[in-house]
């Protein structure tokens, strides 16, 4: 259903898409409806990434608060140039690049100042913000509290990698995307941003171990 629609917005053939209908689409069939004039379309895809994208850019940035604003600026963006988007290549590698240069931006800004520099690399993420699973209620106290001990540990680690080793270690093992979306949002070739996430690992490894005892 969600196909054939969108190839009748595609063509012109439906003046206006039911709510419920919009939700049903994929991605590409909302970016082909919103290019149709169907406006409620642009709204649907910022509701199904507002959330990821604020958590991948307070991950990199450390500010919750300017996350927000970073991302605001990214359906920005989005909204002026939908039109000259690539209909052929995935919307979710788009919008992460946008948002992912925004990102590097602040933090280029941000390193002339050494207290905000010191600020953000505290990264105080919130639990339930993140895509991973830490709480299992079949655990006993103390098996809680060795899992929110570890997770501050992993967070800490993370949080001292070197900018480009981090970025591509949240996107594979935070965000799940694969080396090629890495690739695009990044900008890096394959080679490279598999070597960035291979010295990430061992970085983390590294940091983490000592740590663990």
């Amino acid at each position: 259903m969600a196909q054939v629609m969108a190839r009748q917005v595609r063509f012109g053939a439906v003046p206006e898409v039911k709510q419920s209908i919009l939700k049903d689409l994929d991605d590409s069939g909302l970016v082909a409806a919103f290019l149709a004039g169907e406006k409620r379309a642009f709204t649907e895809l910022a509701d199904r990434y507002h959330v990821r994208l604020v958590n991948f850019v307070y991950r990199t940035t450390g500010d919750r608060e300017r996350a927000e604003d970073l991302v605001q600026e990214t359906f920005i963006r989005v909204y002026r140039h939908l039109h000259r988007f690539d209909q052929t290549k995935k919307f979710s590698t788009w919008v992460y690049t946008i948002a992912s240069n925004l990102a590097k931006n602040e933090l280029r800004n941000r390193s002339r100042n050494p207290l905000v520099l010191f600020q953000m690399m505290r990264n105080s993420w919130e639990s339930d913000q993140r895509p991973l699973e830490w709480e299992d209620n079949t655990y006993r106290p103390d098996d809680l509290f060795r899992k929110r001990h570890l997770q501050q540990l992993v967070e800490q680690a993370v949080s001292e990698l070197p900018e480009h080793h981090r970025q591509v270690f949240m996107l594979r093992e935070l965000e799940g995307k694969t080396y090629e979306e890495i690739a695009d949002i990044t900008g890096c070739n394959l080679g490279t941003v598999k070597s960035r996430l291979n010295r990430a690992r061992n970085s983390f490894a590294n940091v983490i171990e000592p740590r663990l005892g």
